[in-house]
């Protein structure tokens, strides 16, 4: 006898074909990728940079740039966020690139805020870097970061090894622009010199605090001493070091997703190898520009520039989702884990290497190829995808994720994204590190994924690999009984992240630290039955709030509380409710604040997917579990 469908059912079932809609014929699933205004910015400021502008795509980015300048005059870098100064100087530098008037009202209103907040010379250090490309700022308002850094022997403070695979690869090719000092072509002969309360070449005090402690003091002295120093540098060995740069940079171009498979490190690439004289025909420098061109997505009247595509992850994601709403065994699955398996890396040995010298690579990356960095936190989701689906010629894939995920524990017990044990805390004070986000250390959200898969696949929590993970785990968990989230914003990610993985580890659901995020989640609901969290959480307002409820935080909090044990919690019947009444006509949900992270109080993101998957994923499980006879989650997902 076939049950009759509930309002639950078609509510998931509508989210269910929504999803599937989307998945491309190959299997997989890409959603765009979206950050604030610094990345399409940039992208103009490449352009004319080489010499290049674009008429037809500039005013369609001039339309994005406009309709997301916020109410303050300025742009934030999240929806709805606070003025960003560094962000707001990048749009305005770029509109008027662009060819919008400064007399405009948008214009005016942008450069009134910029000057209120000190002006262009208090920007961040990548933003000085472009607008000492344009030539609006002399070189010294850079921290020095002299490009012979590169032959330094491993053992020395700063190494390119010290620092994560984003920094690695965003800074190897600036430092070649650093030494040379290239000037734009700039065609259009556009400065900004009214952004400035002072005029650029009268500052003195480029580099200054605050400190974020007294090793900023001391670098701040270093910086001075190697000012002074560097144009004494024999020609001989600088011209080594920006030929180790371009080996480091070719090695790793990655065809048409480029180095690293993110923007900075892209757009930087382009700028070394024009500085560096390649004709725009040369292979590398051709590649390195259509890398650039993949991020756009252009449509009828705006268009805009992603930080990096997201393929692997969606697809991870969105197949964890589908396998809840219906069975593992569906066809759509395994066409997603075909695709998903093709992309595992089997034989490039990553800068991973560097720190982990006897692991065999093994995991995925991020994006749809980036094989010297794939990452721990897609591996694992991946590899609980492949898992779940329960083929055994998935079997080696998995074994291959499991050694080399166990491979890259730090020593602390946890796991960091790219690398093991990049944790060179004081590198975060350099003067060149003022966004503080140039290290890869543990993460809660990271190495809670790992538990997950880990357990899901059979390791239990008394062996070593996990009771280091679930050690590390307790003693970051808040004292309010959250977790931070180092992807995902913020301390509901964390602690959905964490819960998951101590349900899967077989943790009793009356474990203290489980109760404690559990009350933390349930305190945190909002009265229409959702979440949200603001990712000014990550300065100063108070975790787990915000002015509006969101679905894929909702999702989150939901399925956090089910692997805590809570299905039958109020506040999940609440929250699940409030996800039914929020979905549209068409399945999908609206979401539009940023509820991920590049880097806390620097860089957010809005992945444009989160807002379908997670909630058919709570929404499917609610489901599974009430309508079943236990509450315990068999998934570490």
């Amino acid at each position: 006898m076939t049950a009759v469908p509930t309002a639950l059912d078609r509510h998931i079932a509508d989210a269910r074909a929504a999803l599937l809609h989307r998945q491309k014929p190959d299997g997989h699933w890409v959603f765009e990728l979206e950050a604030d205004a610094t990345i399409p910015a940039e992208y103009i400021l490449l352009r004319h940079f080489l010499a290049l502008p674009d008429p037809g795509i500039e005013r369609k980015i001039a339309t994005y740039l406009r309709a997301i300048q916020g109410e303050h005059g300025g742009w934030p870098l999240f929806h709805d966020g606070a003025f960003d100064l560094s962000a707001s100087v990048k749009a305005y530098f770029a509109l008027k690139m662009i060819g919008d008037s400064p007399d405009a009202p948008h214009m005016a209103r942008a450069r009134a805020a910029i000057l209120a907040a000190g002006g262009a010379a208090r920007t961040n250090v990548f933003t000085r870097c472009q607008l000492a490309l344009y030539g609006e700022v002399p070189w010294a308002a850079v921290p020095v970061m002299p490009v012979e850094l590169v032959l330094l022997p491993k053992w020395f403070p700063f190494h390119l090894d010290k620092v994560s695979y984003w920094s690695r690869t965003v800074i190897t090719p600036l430092l070649v622009l650093m030494a040379l000092k290239p000037k734009a072509r700039n065609p259009r002969d556009i400065h900004v010199r009214e952004l400035f309360t002072t005029p650029p070449e009268q500052v003195t005090d480029w580099i200054r605090g605050p400190y974020r402690s007294a090793w900023g003091r001391v670098f701040k002295q270093l910086d001075g001493v190697l000012r002074a120093a560097e144009p004494f540098f024999p020609t001989a060995i600088r011209r080594r070091a920006i030929a180790w740069c371009v080996a480091f940079v070719t090695e790793r171009l990655n065809g048409e997703d480029g180095l690293g498979a993110i923007y900075p490190a892209m757009a930087n690439t382009v700028m070394m190898f024009d500085t560096l004289g390649y004709p725009s025909d040369h292979p590398d420098a051709a590649i390195a520009w259509r890398a650039v061109e993949k991020l756009l997505v252009v449509e009828e009247d705006r268009a805009y520039c992603q930080p990096c595509l997201s393929p692997v992850w969606d697809t991870g994601l969105a197949g964890h989702a589908v396998a809840e709403a219906d069975s593992p065994a569906r066809p759509e699955i395994a066409a997603a884990n075909r695709w998903l398996r093709a992309k595992q890396i089997l034989d490039v040995v990553g800068d991973w290497k560097q720190n982990r010298p006897d692991a065999i690579p093994g995991g995925w990356a991020f994006q749809y190829e980036n094989p010297h960095y794939p990452d721990v936190d897609d591996t694992a989701v991946v590899a609980m995808l492949l898992h779940r689906e329960g083929d055994p010629a998935h079997a080696d894939a998995i074994a291959r994720a499991e050694a080399w995920i166990i491979a890259m524990q730090c020593r602390d017990g946890g796991w960091g994204a790219f690398d093991a044990d990049n944790n060179h805390m004081y590198l975060n004070h350099i003067p060149f590190a003022d966004h503080g986000a140039l290290l890869d250390p543990s993460t809660a959200d990271v190495t809670a994924r790992c538990v997950s898969f880990l357990t899901q696949i059979g390791h239990t929590a008394d062996e070593p690999v996990i009771a280091r993970a679930l050690a590390w785990l307790r003693r970051e968990q808040e004292p309010d009984g959250s977790w931070f989230g180092r992807w995902g914003t913020n301390y509901i990610y964390g602690t959905w992240s964490v819960l998951c993985a101590l349900n899967a580890a077989g943790l009793p659901h009356d474990d203290p630290a489980i109760r404690r995020a559990t009350d933390f989640l349930a305190t945190t609901q909002r009265e229409d039955g959702g979440w949200g969290e603001d990712n000014e959480t990550y300065a100063k307002s108070a975790p787990g709030q915000y002015h509006r409820s969101n679905p894929s935080q909702t999702a989150w909090a939901v399925l956090g509380l089910m692997a805590a044990g809570q299905a039958s919690h109020p506040a999940t019947a609440r929250g699940i409710a409030w996800l039914a009444a929020t979905q549209k006509p068409d399945g999908e949900w609206d979401e539009a604040p940023y509820t991920a992270v590049g880097f806390p109080r620097v860089f957010y993101l809005r992945y444009h997917g989160y807002k379908l998957f997670f909630p058919l994923m709570a929404m499917a499980r609610y489901r599974n579990l009430t309508r079943g006879n236990t509450t315990r989650v068999a998934w570490g997902f």
